[in-house]
This record gives structure tokens, C-alpha cells and sequence, in this order.
């Protein structure tokens, strides 16, 4: 039989270099720092990292802004530290995916200081340009995430470029053949150093309309209410992104892993609601496109059962044969335990209410460095800002910082174990109070919730492999049930604060973690409770 990829069943751990350990005491974490942190990661469980941005960057939108792809920038350390960090995880049995930022790059590159020098030179055509409009405005309505319009002119070339985000990150004409295949080398550099696959960011960006053909309004449902900053919604974004050229490419990065062993990669999909899931499914069917994709669909505000039901469902018909990975909190978004309080019994029960249901979803999981520790979003004030979004739009937005700021490794030390010096984001009160040494050895604690949940899952056939089909059960309960040869498991979870009673047909036993009380065929969970339950015939549960 052929072997089952590492990836189908894995757990991905993101860490956010800038925020997981300092080794310098400059501040901001490091490469080194990961490495001597690695033990952490690989007690939790896990079998993959995931990097964010390392590379050479001004750092404008924290490394979001590569300004070469082929070198680590001196703020996290070398390729040589790049190297031992790797080498280490690899010896703890953990798999290394770092992003990969290829739709655009910081406006330092080389390649885009020749592009803008004038309009015949060699890379001339390697970025977005374009002659502004007749009374000189820009070339199209296409608006930009970080504010204003996707469009900002330069006076040597004489000419607009286009911008998804800030004016710092000018996007690459990947309509350019060249282009494709410059980015195509960088990507084989790190494979070629030993690197398990990549996290490719807004993987649905990289073809802009040749045509530069403007988009047209958004269908808005009365009462809907716009964004502060981010006016994509207000547009059909049918032309600035999701162009259907852009699986082409996929197919090329695919083709260019396929020629190692054990790759993965996973795309980020930059959207949201139904055709997010959509465009998951079209990037990962088959086997020539992605290895899996993840959306913002379950990293959003919507806390019901219909929802993640729907997207899961949605997933399953639009691809068959693909394969998702869900999470519900990274560095883009307000925590999870934070971002649905208004329907939790406490932090610490939405923190395990919503491993549970994470872990029982099929597909890969991905969870956030401080997840496992019931890590609550920080309230941050307009002079510890960071972020570029924030600053230009607060108090309207309160930007990434507050899912940003360090990892809490004790309470003994004046920063949380994190730095010697002044942590570039503030380590607060509410956030030491989740240190790893105040929940490691702690039974009841978070932590060790997420280590034995983890384990569970990965000596459960039905949690790794099982076929998910949905019940039909009343808000607020969730319920699923994982199937796979001759074994079940059904996944109850209470999503309210007040206790449910539920009926079964037959008995089951209850397995794995859990915060439900079963007496005969009668399963009470209370507020914010999730059993798994083991049965052998179909299991009938009635509210």
C-alpha cells in the first residue's frame, strides 16, 4: 500500500519569529531563539512549524515586504542559524514550512529598483505598470488593504504600479513568464536546503487582469456595514485577484516540489465567506495544484454551528479529493478565546471547547503560538502601535499587534522569559498570567489539555482519517461524526453557556477528553461541553 503523506494528518504550529524568543536582547525573537524553544513545540505533540517571514526585509509590514528571498535578514540571525534551527527540528521529528511571500516584494528589492529606473530596461516589465488615465488618476478602481487605492505613481518612471497593500509592496506581473520563473529558483533554493514545503501567502493574488479592467460593485445585503479601512468588500474582486490563470502557476510550483520527497505546501487564501471556500477547493483538487489551502472563513467572528458546518460541507463538494486545513486564530487575526467570549462560560472553557472542535474537523489543523496556552488578544494603546494598519486607522481598527505581542515563558523574569531587553510589543498583566511554567505541570491546565488532545488524536483512527458527516441537532450544539472502516466516533460540542440535554439511541462510551456527563443513554453537556463518543453501529442522538 502506498504511504499515507505526513501532512494528511498533521498538526501545523505557526510561529511568529518576531514574538517567540530573543536571544540578542534586541527585542525582537531570532532564529536561535526557535531553535532553543523547539522542545516546547514538539512536547505540545505537533508534527510541523510554520515560519513566518525571515527573509531580508525593511521590515515595513514585518517581513511581509521581502526584499530578497534567498537570505535571512540580520534581525533574526543567519543561514547558518537557519540551518541549525532546521537541523534541530528535524532531529525532534518536526517538519519546516516557512512563507512564502511571492505575489509582491518590498520596494528595496533589486528587481524593483531596476524596474522603476524607466521603461525599456530588462526588468521593466517584472512589476504592475501602468499609464495613468486621461485626467491622471489611476489606471483602475482597484482598492488596496492597507487604504486608498491599489495604484501609486512614480515620477521616474512616469507611470503607476500596483499595490495589494502598502505602497512599499509592489505586486509582480506574474503574467510575465520571467517573472514565474525568477520566483520559481527562490523557491528551490530552500528545498534545496533541506526545507519541508512552504505556506504561500495570499495565494490567490498572484495574476492581476492583463486588461486592467476595473471591478464592479459588491452585492451589498441592505444594513451591511463597511469597513473602516478595508474597501475590497466594496468591490467584485473578479479582476485585482482569483483570476483563473492563477492555477497555471500553482501547477508550476507543483510540478517543481513533486521533484522531492515529502513536500507540502499550503496556500492561504485571501478571502472570505462562500467563495473562500470555493477557491480552497478549486486550489487543492486533483493532484497537481496545491497540497492544501486555508481561508479566513473560520477565522472570522461567526461562532454557530451551521457555520462550520457549511464550510467543512462546502469543502467536501467543491473537492473531493482535495484537502483543507482549518484553523481558528494566526497573526492576522483577534484570538479565538478573545474573539468569541460572548459565548463562553470562561476563557479557559472556550480554550478547550474550541480545541476540541478544531481537532475533531477533517483535514490538517493549524493552531498559533500561545493557543495552547488559552492566550487571550492584548488590548493595545495607539503608542504601542506597531502596526501600519493600525496606525493610519485607529481607534476604527485596531490592527494585528494585539495577536502579536511575545510568547509568555515564566512569571520569574521581568519579560515573561521572552527578552533581556525591551520587547518590541508589551508583554501585559493578562498575558502572563498563561505562562508555559505556570501550566506545565499543571494537570488541569490548558497546556496540558492541548498535549493529551493532540495525542488523542493521533492514536484515533476516526480523528485522523474518518469521513465527516454532520447531525442534524438544534443551536447550540455541533455535532459530527468521523467514520473510517468499522470504527465511529461521534464529536458532540455544546456551543452556548447553558447546559444541554441529548438522548442516544443505543449506549456508547465516552473517549478521550471530554466535559460531559453520560448516565445510561442520556449525554448532559454543559455549558460550553464536547464529548467523543466510541460506538461500533450507527448512533442515533436526539435533543
Amino acid at each position: 500500500m502506498t504511504q499515507r503523506e505526513w501532512w494528511r494528518d498533521a498538526v501545523i504550529y505557526q510561529i511568529y519569529p518576531r514574538s517567540f524568543q530573543d536571544t540578542t536582547g534586541d527585542g525582537v525573537g531570532d532564529l536561535p531563539g526557535i531553535t532553543r524553544r523547539l522542545p516546547h513545540v514538539a512536547n505540545l505533540g505537533v508534527d510541523c512549524i510554520w515560519l513566518s517571514p525571515i527573509f531580508t526585509s525593511p521590515m515595513d509590514d514585518m517581513g511581509y515586504d521581502v526584499s530578497d528571498y534567498t537570505d535571512i535578514d540580520p534581525l533574526f540571525g543567519t543561514l547558518a542559524d537557519f540551518d541549525e534551527m532546521l537541523k534541530t527540528a528535524h532531529d525532534l521529528g518536526l517538519k519546516v514550512i516557512v512563507d512564502q511571500v511571492l505575489s509582491h516584494t518590498s520596494d528595496k528589492h533589486p528587481w524593483f529598483i531596476e524596474s522603476r529606473m524607466d521603461q525599456e530596461n530588462p526588468k521593466a516589465d517584472w512589476f504592475v505598470w501602468a499609464d495613468p488615465l486621461e485626467d491622471g488618476s489611476p489606471p483602475t478602481n482597484w482598492h488596496s488593504h492597507f487604504g486608498g487605492p491599489a495604484w501609486e505613481y512614480d515620477a521616474t518612471r512616469r507611470q503607476y504600479y500596483q499595490h495589494n497593500f502598502l505602497t512599499s509592496q509592489p505586486d509582480l506581473n506574474f503574467n510575465n513568464p520571467d517573472v514565474q520563473d525568477a520566483i520559481l529558483d527562490t523557491c528551490k533554493f530552500w528545498l534545496d536546503r533541506g526545507l519541508d514545503g512552504f505556506r504561500l501567502d495570499t495565494v490567490n493574488y498572484y495574476v492581476h487582469d492583463a486588461k486592467l479592467r476595473s471591478n464592479p460593485p459588491a452585492p451589498r445585503p441592505e444594513g451591511m456595514i463597511v469597513m473602516a479601512s478595508d474597501l475590497f468588500g466594496m468591490q467584485d474582486n473578479i479582476y485585482n485577484k482569483n483570476r483563473p490563470e492563477n492555477v497555471a502557476f500553482l501547477e508550476r510550483l507543483r510540478t517543481l516540489t513533486d521533484r522531492y520527497d515529502d513536500i507540502m505546501m499550503v496556500g492561504e487564501v485571501g478571502d472570505h465567506g462562500q467563495r473562500s471556500i470555493d477557491i480552497m477547493a478549486e486550489y487543492t483538487k486533483g493532484n497537481g495544484r496545491l497540497h492544501m489551502a486555508y481561508s479566513f472563513a473560520m477565522l472570522s467572528d461567526e461562532f454557530t454551528p451551521a457555520h462550520f458546518r457549511n464550510c467543512i460541507e462546502s469543502f467536501q463538494q467543491g473537492a473531493p479529493d482535495g484537502h483543507p486545513e482549518w484553523s481558528f486564530s494566526n497573526h492576522d487575526v483577534v484570538r479565538h478565546v478573545s474573539r468569541w467570549t460572548d459565548h463562553a462560560v470562561s476563557e479557559d472553557a472556550m480554550a478547550r471547547l474550541s480545541a476540541a472542535m478544531l481537532f475533531s474537523f477533517e483535514g490538517t489543523i493549524g493552531i498559533y503560538q500561545g493557543e495552547e496556552l488559552g492566550q487571550l488578544e492584548t488590548v493595545m494603546e495607539y503608542h504601542e502601535l506597531t502596526d501600519a494598519q493600525a496606525i493610519r486607522y485607529w481607534p476604527g481598527i485596531k490592527g494585528r499587534d494585539g495577536c502579536r505581542t511575545p510568547m509568555v515563558w515564566d512569571t520569574d523574569s521581568e519579560n515573561a522569559g521572552f527578552t533581556d531587553g525591551t520587547p518590541w510589543l508589551p508583554i501585559k498583566a493578562p498575558q502572563r498570567a498563561h505562562a508555559v511554567s505556570l501550566q506545565d505541570k499543571a494537570n488541569d491546565s490548558v497546556l496540558q489539555f492541548y498535549r493529551g488532545l493532540i495525542a488523542f488524536r493521533k492514536d484515533h483512527p476516526c480523528m485522523t482519517r474518518g469521513r465527516a458527516t454532520f447531525l442534524d441537532l438544534p443551536d447550540p450544539i455541533l455535532g459530527q461524526r468521523r467514520s473510517v472502516d468499522d470504527r465511529n466516533l461521534t464529536c458532540l460540542f455544546n456551543m452556548g453557556r447553558d447546559a444541554m440535554t441529548l438522548t442516544l439511541d443505543k449506549t456508547a462510551t465516552i473517549t478521550g477528553p471530554h466535559h460531559a456527563d453520560l448516565t445510561g443513554q442520556t449525554l448532559t453537556l454543559p455549558g460550553n461541553g464536547f464529548v467523543y463518543l466510541d460506538h461500533s453501529d450507527t448512533l442515533t442522538v436526539s435533543a
